[in-house]
């Protein structure tokens, strides 16, 4: 069996360096492509210099002819650089995993658009743990849908540049949807001042960053006599590495489509 090509965008940053030696440790994959931006003080380097190794792929910033050939692109970027990454994957018809936070709207409906040429796997976090708490929270939201207040609590390192995180809204979401909830309607960002009591009807989030916190989230279910709170912790972004593989091989045996994590999972 042939191995899955793998391009990997933003290949310097801290979530590239792990993609890049989980890549070359999986005996089913292979670097095909390995993109910085055109700035980069890294270009035409041996990506394989991250991890002590030579791996035969130099970094590059010309993404049409990075990409020729390539099966998968794993982008974990800003939002800006992978719709660009996109326009591209869309055109030679590289299916995609993007773990790639902060879209808005109309971001993310042009995710949806190029979905139908190209596989994409599109979660807010690639953890098979945090997917898993999604699923959780599903039957948890059901059980306490009366008499518990719902709120978020989410930290990252000091250098992450979005709030809440991506992986925070969506906890967020799914609490909301299984209440029959608006969560762009009911979603409390902040509190300061003489904010009055608290609309039960809302969920709360907070936000903590400092120092070299890889994420953590809690949702936090608070009733009269008890708190039931549900956590994940990562230690390493190798989760999310792994994650983002797992959803490469996902992408190579099915069709051009939307998935996220729990397709991949098969937690639907």
């Amino acid at each position: 069996m042939s191995k899955i090509k793998i391009a990997i965008a933003g290949s310097s940053g801290r979530m590239g360096r792990i993609l890049l030696e989980s890549v070359a440790n999986a005996d089913d994959l292979v670097l095909h492509a390995a993109l910085e931006h055109g700035g980069s003080a890294l270009l035409g380097r041996d990506a394989g210099e991250f991890f002590g190794a030579v791996s035969g792929v130099k970094i590059r910033t010309d993404v049409e002819a990075a990409l020729q050939g390539a099966d998968v692109l794993i982008d974990f970027t800003r939002p800006e650089g992978t719709l660009l990454h996109l326009e591209v994957c869309r055109k030679l018809g590289v299916n995609m995993v993007i773990g790639t936070t902060g879209f808005n709207a109309q971001q993310k409906a042009q995710l949806g658009a190029a979905a139908q040429d190209v596989g994409i796997v599109f979660a807010p976090n690639m953890s098979v743990g945090v997917n898993l708490l999604f699923k959780l929270l599903e039957t948890a939201s059901r059980v306490l849908a009366q008499g518990y207040d719902i709120e978020i609590i989410e930290a990252h390192h000091r250098h992450k540049v979005d709030a809440p995180s991506g992986t925070a809204l969506g906890l967020g979401e799914v609490v909301a949807r299984t209440l029959g909830r608006d969560l762009s309607e009911c979603a409390v960002y902040g509190r300061e001042g003489v904010t009055g009591e608290r609309d039960p009807s809302t969920i709360g989030f907070a936000t903590v960053r400092g120092g070299d916190i890889v994420g953590d989230h809690t949702v936090l279910f608070a009733g009269i006599g008890e708190r039931i709170e549900i956590t994940h912790k990562a230690s390493s972004r190798a989760t999310f590495a792994l994650g983002a593989l797992r959803a490469a091989r996902f992408l190579k045996a099915n069709p051009a489509g939307m998935y996220d994590m729990q397709d991949v999972l098969e937690l639907k």
